[in-house]
């Protein structure tokens, strides 16, 4: 049996590895503190799981689901739109939901990339950018993000003979893995550039709603242009706590939602309509639910970027997003630097390599930690003296 070339080119899923790593230390009867994954560990707001409850008994509810999704749920999502951003999206043609932001980002290089072309692929990024375009049997012009730059793609470093190949961009703010934010100026040069070679951009905006020291994270659709050249998909997971659930949603431009739409009707049955209902009550929570929440995972920031300067490295806040993102000391690559965290403290954080070869040189650590383990990782942290090199 031969496997395809798609399947072997793609190295195994990040979080996979992490996962196996922290299995074996178990199983050796030791208790491990995980800052690796950005799952949350807060509950699924009482209000939503109760929705649940009462749609999941409605015999419909148990038949395969639209692709396209409940009517409703498409308008709480373009309601929703227009209360957070101030962005009108029409609910039949600008709005389409996903089972996970994760699935629509998976898919959506299957709209746009032939085999041969190419996308621009941050460099740290979320992994499944890269995959969806090999996929799609496309190939990754590596846009490298620096932190003297704020991690944000410097535009005229693409060299114009990529530029005029390239079919997607792909960009994330707020940033996982380095928390980075973008400003609407910014988005306003990523349309210029867009248009002026035809590129459709792809915003991955995830982590709107996870936000600090009262910054407002934006939308790309926001920028004046936006739904000219470009689709936005975001999450409930990371929004209301909402991970296990699997739901998400695109949105902007009606040719590129179309498409899209296309090509999921042939590959899923959408979102079971009871989790839609769940989705639609979700949509309705206040500044203030979402303000509580942001404070709880605030005052983990601290804590977390606290101890690590205590311990030498230089950490610094973030303003948005559920991840301290910080450079390793002299001497060490970010795969030793985990290692040694892991072997001597018994702690799990994400080497930056696993984001791409310009995450090299950094960790990154999830607030997504029980109070338990967050104080008990902090102690670890704390009373650790980093080995010389």
């Amino acid at each position: 049996m031969q496997l395809a070339d798609r399947v072997e080119k793609v190295p195994p899923y990040l979080f996979v590895e992490i996962s196996r790593k922290i299995a074996a230390k178990k199983a050796q009867g030791i208790k491990v503190i995980s800052f690796g994954i950005g799952d949350p560990d807060l509950a699924t707001p009482s209000a939503v799981i109760d929705e649940l409850r009462n749609t999941s008994l409605d015999t419909p509810n148990h038949r395969y689901p639209e692709t396209d999704g409940l009517p409703e749920f498409r308008m709480a999502v373009s309601e929703w739109y227009k209360k957070r951003f101030n962005v009108e999206l029409h609910p039949d043609t600008e709005v389409l939901p996903l089972i996970g932001a994760k699935e629509g980002i998976g898919h959506a290089s299957l709209c746009f990339i032939n085999p041969g072309d190419i996308a621009l692929v941050p460099d740290p990024g979320y992994p499944v950018y890269s995959v969806g375009t090999w996929f799609a049997g496309g190939n990754c012009h590596w846009m490298n993000l620096k932190e003297s730059e704020g991690w944000l793609p410097n535009l005229s470093e693409i060299p114009s003979d990529i530029a005029k190949k390239a079919k997607v961009m792909w960009l994330n703010y707020p940033n996982n893995p380095t928390g980075a934010i973008a400003t609407k100026e910014y988005f306003q040069q990523v349309i210029e550039f867009a248009k002026s070679y035809d590129i459709a951009v792809m915003h991955d905006a995830c982590y709107t709603e996870v936000a600090y020291d009262n910054y407002k994270p934006i939308s790309f659709l926001e920028v004046e242009g936006a739904k000219d050249v470009g689709l936005e998909f975001h999450s409930l997971s990371k929004s209301y706590n909402m991970t296990g659930w699997r739901i998400g949603m695109a949105a902007g431009n009606k040719d590129m939602i179309n498409a899209l739409m296309i090509i999921k009707s042939n590959l899923d049955s959408g979102i079971p309509n009871a989790v839609q209902y769940m989705g639609i009550e979700a949509l309705k929570a206040t500044d203030e639910d979402i303000s509580n929440r942001n404070n709880i995972y605030q005052q983990r920031r601290d804590r977390v970027v606290d101890a690590l300067n205590q311990i030498g490295l230089s950490a610094t806040a973030p303003l948005a997003s559920l991840y301290v993102w910080v450079k390793v000391p002299t001497g060490y690559t970010s795969a030793e630097f985990a290692e040694i965290l892991l072997e001597e403290r018994n702690v799990v954080v994400t080497a930056g390599n696993g984001y791409g070869p310009s995450g090299e040189g950094y960790i990154r650590l999830s607030l997504t930690i029980s109070e338990e383990d967050l104080q008990e990782g902090i102690e670890r942290l704390k009373g650790w003296s980093i080995p010389k090199k």
